[in-house]
């Protein structure tokens, strides 16, 4: 008989979606377009592969990556302006969450976070044993000044997904510093942004002068959104050095491989890449919009690289129907799909099967 802990046997595990080869395969329908992960549709920056297939040229796979990732460190420190020693690498900016949860978290104290949110927050906090409290999103935005409210003597981490993740929504600069007037200063406060190069709001907050400030501040960043670079698993967090010296005693000695390190080093630099990958998400955006706008689906706006679009029913039916056409989204919960900016061709064929499969599914 196994025996497992109710905290973990409670726990629903996260469920992949096929590979798109596979759905090829299955459906018959070639390519298959994916619309649902949030990935850069432009795919990596060329500098990005050519530091990789240098890095299999030397033929070092046989030794273990730099474990402190000192030039990674090093040119982020340039990109930021601040030292290397604010910044912690992970597998992903789901490991330096994890990080956060492992280090900083005693029995008994919790994790604030809304409740519709980057699902990471509740999974790790969970899977820890420890507690979260979610606050209801307000008109699809975090509420801060809710989330303010609920901050309790055991509190330890505040999330806050800006751009979030599923809506696309954000908060300014003025809402977050509102919020934070009334946070205590031994809470630390999480800022994910993992979305954060495709916002063009000029009241989007700076939360590296956050930092500044208050140093219970930690900045989430990915290499896996704009940077396309996924596959390889890198990101990093932010912070005061104090706080990177204790996740350093808690984070695994190679977390990061040598060919993400070395992948994002190089995608650091292309700045036309970045430049590039915002334009075509600005024009996907706007396709999407003018999809839902003609076939009057209500949408929300988006600081992110995706479209949160109610169908005007389950949402369920209508990600089957589109799946077998070759399309595959995400059905978040009810009424809503999160639809991710793809290439013009991909947007152009999404929206002539939902104009196919939508008014037949509501009869």
């Amino acid at each position: 008989m196994i025996t497992v802990q109710d905290h973990i046997a409670g726990i629903t595990p996260y469920k992949p979606g096929k590979p798109a080869k596979e759905l090829e395969r299955e459906l018959g329908v070639s390519p298959v377009i994916k619309l649902a992960s949030n990935e850069n549709p432009l795919g990596p920056s060329p500098l990005a592969v050519r530091a990789l297939r240098a890095a299999l040229d030397e033929g070092q796979l046989n030794r273990y990556p730099d474990g402190g990732g000192y030039y990674l460190k090093a040119a982020l420190a340039q990109k930021w302006g601040i030292g290397p020693e604010h910044f912690i690498l992970g597998n992903g900016s789901n490991e330096v969450i994890e990080l956060l949860l492992r280090t900083f978290l005693a029995p008994g104290d919790e994790v604030l976070a809304a409740d519709l949110t980057f699902v990471v927050y509740r999974l790790i906090t969970t899977a820890a044993g420890r507690t979260i409290r979610e606050v209801p999103l307000k008109d699809h935005v975090h509420d801060l000044e809710g989330l303010a409210d609920a901050v309790g003597p055991r509190t330890r981490l505040l999330f806050v997904c800006n751009p979030n993740n599923p809506t696309g929504t954000y908060n300014t600069a003025g809402q977050v510093a509102s919020m934070l007037k009334r946070v205590p200063d031994d809470v630390i406060v999480v800022f994910d942004e993992a979305y954060a190069e495709y916002a063009t709001a000029n009241d989007y907050p700076d939360t590296l002068e956050i930092l500044r400030r208050r140093p219970n501040t930690v900045i989430l960043r990915t290499f896996s959104k704009v940077y396309g670079l996924p596959a390889l698993r890198i990101g990093y967090g932010i912070t005061v050095p104090e706080l990177v010296d204790y996740m350093n005693r808690v984070r695994q000695p190679f977390n990061t491989n040598e060919l993400a390190q070395r992948a994002a080093l190089a995608a650091l630099a292309d700045h036309a890449h970045v430049a590039q990958s915002i334009a075509i998400n600005e024009a996907g955006k706007g396709q999407l919009a003018a999809l839902f706008d003609r076939m009057g689906l209500p949408h929300l706006p988006t600081q992110a690289n995706f479209v949160y679009v109610n169908v005007g029913m389950d949402g369920a039916p209508v990600f089957q129907e589109c799946l077998k056409h070759g399309i595959i989204l995400r059905h978040i919960h009810g009424d809503w799909l999160r639809v991710t900016v793809g290439l013009e061709h991909e947007l152009t064929r999404f929206g002539q099967v939902l104009e196919q499969v939508l008014p037949i599914l509501k009869g």
